[in-house]
């Protein structure tokens, strides 16, 4: 069981300490050997933010107890860090232990040099001050995250359930993943590179939409023809490419594609089924129609996937 520590400060943000909190300290008893997790402060007082609330957190001296580490969000201005909070980050990180950074949280790993030569990201608003500050830091304007299984950094504020999820599926796998996306209500969608999420907008009326993405999801195997999708949601073709253009920014067939390798991918890591095999549960009409769209979307062979990522590596 990993022990994480939710790092508050004075003046913090609060929709990204409630996303660190949904993500990691929520309690599951379904799931074994979920995070024990504590909101933690390094400062005797209580914490204000915004409209005049106050919070208490755990008053820490070290963070020896604890095996991940989560900043909620940092003052991107401010260099004026606590000594002890200081040497216990880096000591924290070259002890090899996780860090992630939410959205403006990133500025106090730049601060400390722990991203100096890495690549980073925090939200856009802050990407040319991040830039001009850090320039030893190769700064991604456009991921979502980044994430390297030690460290992590949101883009912004919604992107940091992105973020959550990825470290997730990391400890517990695709399954436990796709579980805690479903209770946050939100869909993971992931692409190369940085393995980056897309989030789904929750609707008015959701379950016609979800329901139909849920079953296509449930039915990838299958030829799945886009009219089928548009039937099952009770909409007409045309309503049903534009709801999806607006709600995932993608037509239904580039999803559906992205969701095949998604299971593709999930499939390379877990089995050693052949890549004939995997196309076929995974929706792709051969194998080489499935090695054309992982390449196009990822960047490299199945192949070199599975010997990076499978279980049992």
């Amino acid at each position: 069981m990993k022990r994480v520590a939710i790092l508050t400060i004075d003046h913090l943000a609060l929709f990204e300490l409630g996303c660190a909190v949904e993500l990691f300290a929520l309690p599951r008893p379904e799931i074994e050997n979920w995070y024990e997790t504590e909101v933690v402060t390094f400062e005797n007082m209580p914490l204000q933010t915004i409209a005049n609330i106050q919070i208490s957190a755990k008053i820490i001296h070290n963070l020896n107890d604890y095996d991940m580490l989560v900043i909620s969000s940092w003052p991107s201005e401010s260099n004026n860090i606590d000594a002890t909070l200081s040497s216990e980050i880096i000591k924290f990180f070259n002890d090899g232990k996780r860090i992630i950074s939410f959205c403006s949280g990133a500025f106090l790993l730049a601060y400390l040099g722990i991203l100096n030569g890495r690549k980073a990201s925090t939200h856009w608003r802050y990407a040319d001050s991040f830039q001009q500050k850090f320039p030893q830091i190769d700064y991604l304007e456009d991921v979502l995250y980044v994430y390297d299984g030690q460290l992590g950094c949101s883009a912004g504020s919604a992107a940091a359930l992105d973020l959550g999820l990825a470290v997730i599926k990391d400890d517990f796998g695709y399954d436990i993943a796709n579980q805690v996306a479903r209770r946050l209500v939100i869909a993971t969608h992931r692409m190369g590179g940085q393995s980056q999420f897309v989030q789904t907008p929750v609707h008015k009326n959701p379950d016609l939409f979800a329901n139909t993405l849920d079953w296509a999801c449930q039915h990838l195997n299958e030829s799945i023809n886009i009219n089928q999708l548009a039937e099952y949601a009770h909409m007409t073709r045309r309503t049903f490419d534009r709801k999806f253009r607006s709600t995932l920014n993608m037509t239904p067939k580039h999803w559906l594609t992205q969701q095949r390798i998604y299971l593709t991918k999930q499939l390379l890591e877990e089995s050693k089924e052949s890549i004939e095999q995997i196309a076929t549960k995974s929706g792709f009409e051969n194998a080489t129609t499935l090695r054309h769209h992982f390449r196009k979307l990822l960047g490299v062979s199945p192949n070199q996937y599975r010997q990076q990522f499978h279980m049992s590596k």
